[in-house]
């Protein structure tokens, strides 16, 4: 078989989207080991990639240069109000649909157009090209940015018409699919198609990176480490679990003896994080630095490892840390919204806390602390749900089923 990937992130690090994209390509060489696998690389600057580190047989790599015409800015001040359309994001897909539409896809048995971050350029880029026709579009995220769970767009005019454009690709595509249930059935449901949205969740392949750069990693001191690394956006709150832990070092010598919380993350204060968390000096809390750095201290330092939803009432994307941690073999504590894809995911309750419960978190957490004191056994909270033969079978179903649409 051949494949075509169009990307538009495969960064080592700075984002999960890359990550999980160059894992999603590590993948599809095993499930098919003798299949030819191109990829074309449509990315918005230079950036560092490592492209000689991926299973692929070739990578086609352009920097798309996405600067918007002086005048074009200007217009689209009073054109958006007017028309509730925007120039500069038309100018930005037309640039992406000129090298989209050179491709020669008829080649290929199978197209994957993968998006990366909220603005989903690649999939808009190719709506109206008839490369969308034998493509499988693939959402990383919701669109348009006001049905993401967490989000704070409002629902303007614009965004309905964003939500039209996206319809007219979604008719056109092949199929789709995105990387967590409930964000398919969601998408399917906003589109109101008849079309089915698949789910393929997220890989990660440790193969397709480079970790000799790991020597800063932090280094332990305590028995236990529990760890926390991310963004905080769309509704993540680690104070509430900081809290819950700083009043288990209060209140239980065993915890404040043995154990110390170290986080690392970005779009918050840290300063004021740090301020808040001073007298505490079991709680570390540092700058986010390369991926080979934050996969050594998960894997190799933590013993538990603390993931946070999107919330407060829901969430319907799968978190790009999920199948790191579910390589690794340790516990973790998902602080998870009542209606979410942790909650689907992991079946056993006790690596599960509510997102504002912090009782609850601070219950968990102590066990979970415990626990590890007297284990340090592998446990593997999700299964085989990352599994290589899940993912294989999820693919096949989802290439050879759609072809029968």
């Amino acid at each position: 078989m051949k494949f075509l990937v169009i990307e538009q992130d495969l960064r080592v690090w700075g984002t999960s989207q890359g990550i999980i994209s160059r894992s999603f390509l590590a993948k599809l060489r095993i499930s098919y080991p003798d299949s030819i696998i191109d990829v074309v690389y449509l990315k918005p600057d230079t950036s560092e990639d490592r492209l000689d580190l991926l299973p692929v047989n070739s990578v086609e790599s352009h920097i798309i240069n996405i600067k918007t015409p002086f005048f074009t800015k200007w217009i689209n001040k009073i054109y958006w109000r007017l028309f509730h359309v925007s120039l500069v994001r038309n100018h930005i897909h037309k640039v992406y649909k000129s090298y989209i539409a050179k491709i020669d896809y008829q080649e290929y048995d199978h197209i994957f157009i993968r998006s990366a971050g909220t603005e989903h350029e690649t999939i808009l880029g190719a709506k109206d090209l008839p490369i969308l026709k034998k493509a499988i579009v693939n959402f990383h995220d919701p669109y348009p940015k006001f049905w993401y769970p967490g989000s704070t767009s409002e629902l303007t005019n614009l965004e309905l018409f964003k939500l039209k454009e996206m319809y007219k690709v979604v008719l056109q595509a092949k199929t789709c699919m995105s990387s967590a249930s409930l964000m398919s059935e969601d998408l399917q449901s906003l589109y109101g198609c008849r079309k089915k949205f698949y789910n393929l969740p997220h890989q990660f392949d440790k193969s397709v990176f480079d970790f000799s750069d790991a020597g800063a990693a932090f280094k332990k001191d305590k028995k236990i480490l529990i760890s926390h690394h991310g963004s905080m956006q769309f509704g993540r709150d680690i104070e509430i679990v900081l809290d819950a832990y700083k009043e288990l070092v209060e209140k239980n010598p065993l915890v404040r003896e043995n154990t110390q919380f170290v986080i690392r993350v970005k779009r918050i204060d840290l300063n004021k994080l740090i301020e808040k968390y001073s007298k505490t000096p079991n709680i570390v809390i540092l700058k986010t630095l390369l991926f080979s750095i934050s996969y050594y201290e998960q894997t190799y330092d933590a013993d538990i490892n603390v993931i946070l939803e999107n919330g407060p009432l829901y969430c319907n994307i799968l978190v790009g840390k999920a199948p790191l941690l579910a390589a690794i073999g340790k516990p973790v504590l998902s602080i998870s919204p009542e209606r979410s894809e942790m909650r689907r995911i992991i079946t056993d309750d006790q690596y599960l806390a509510g997102f504002t419960d912090k009782e609850e978190i601070k219950q968990k957490l102590e066990k979970l602390i415990i626990n590890r004191m007297n284990s340090e056994g592998d446990v593997y909270p999700f299964g085989d749900y990352f599994s290589d033969e899940n993912f294989k079978a999820t693919l096949d179903e989802i290439l050879f089923e759609s072809n029968l649409n």
